[in-house]
């Protein structure tokens, strides 16, 4: 997977949008519209913030399907990504929680998004939703079937999971790639703004052997820096909230601060860009 043809940088900074309670899930508040306009509002002070991308997932919708959501969520979740993609120009992907590949790119094939995130792509997780197991097999002939080129960002040993077989990250991270076929693995800590650890990203990228390794969980403006001396990339959400909380919205100072702790370690490395004036770029001309 070529990151800077998805993303426009080697480096990319993906910022994800959570998603107020969908319709069906437990916690939903009857109005789509609030959940369109916190997305919108998210969306928006991301792009501003300086990301590369945007991750779209329903994360409040707590707790979650193991497998397949409900066609409304499916519904939902198409609505809110299209109306971002009136915002901005980012490059958008989705994540379906718990682990929903299919319904996540079939949302992507239809409007056109560029990647998704699946949780367990290979082997299988004890979580708190039950056991998981991956479906790399149906998940990639489904991809074939819709005749798109959506790209898989795999989680390997996934937060909030426990693998039943043991955690040998170098033989999952090949197997991910090798017999999962994914286009890049994301690598977290053991929960939600948890980091994974340096030792931990290094033993990755060492197995992934090219393949892009993305941090998936707990990176902050403070330790970005070290974190990307071992990773290709990184996905983030909690530290870019207001004071840092997970249930707030995202506050597009917090945004520039990452971006701007990401880029200087990537400069000092001769990597990444660093054009302010593509920042103008990020957002679409509303007439």
């Amino acid at each position: 997977m070529d990151l800077y043809q998805l993303f426009k940088t080697q480096t990319p900074i993906i910022g994800v949008v959570h998603l107020l309670p969908l319709p069906t899930s437990a916690r939903w508040g009857g109005s789509l519209k609030a959940v369109i306009d916190r997305a919108e509002q998210e969306a928006t002070a991301l792009a501003s913030g300086g990301v590369d991308g945007i991750m779209v997932e329903n994360f409040f919708d707590a707790p979650f399907t193991k497998n397949q959501v409900d066609p409304a969520v499916v519904s939902a979740m198409t609505v809110v990504v299209q109306r971002i993609q009136n915002l901005v120009t980012l490059p958008v992907g989705i994540n379906v929680l718990r682990n929903d590949g299919r319904s996540a790119m079939a949302i992507a094939s239809c409007v056109h998004a560029q990647f998704i995130r699946v949780n367990v792509l290979t082997g299988v997780m004890a979580t708190d939703q039950g056991l998981i197991e991956g479906e790399a097999h149906q998940l990639l002939r489904y991809r074939r079937e819709l005749g798109t080129d959506v790209k898989i960002l795999a989680d390997v040993l996934v937060k909030h999971a426990r693998p039943l077989s043991s955690p040998n990250l170098t033989v999952a991270v090949k197997d991910t790639i090798e017999r999962g076929l994914a286009d890049a693995v994301i690598l977290s800590g053991w929960a939600t703004g948890s980091p994974p650890t340096q030792e931990d990203l290094e033993l990755a990228c060492g197995a992934a052997n090219g393949t892009p390794v993305l941090i998936g969980s707990g990176a902050t403006w403070e330790n970005i820096g070290t974190l990307l001396q071992a990773a290709n990339g990184v996905i983030v959400s909690s530290s870019l909230k207001r004071q840092g909380l997970i249930e707030q919205p995202i506050d597009p100072i917090r945004v520039s601060q990452f971006v701007e702790a990401a880029r200087r370690s990537w400069n000092s490395k001769g990597e990444g860009k660093s054009t302010p004036s593509i920042q103008n770029s990020k957002f679409k001309i509303q007439n």
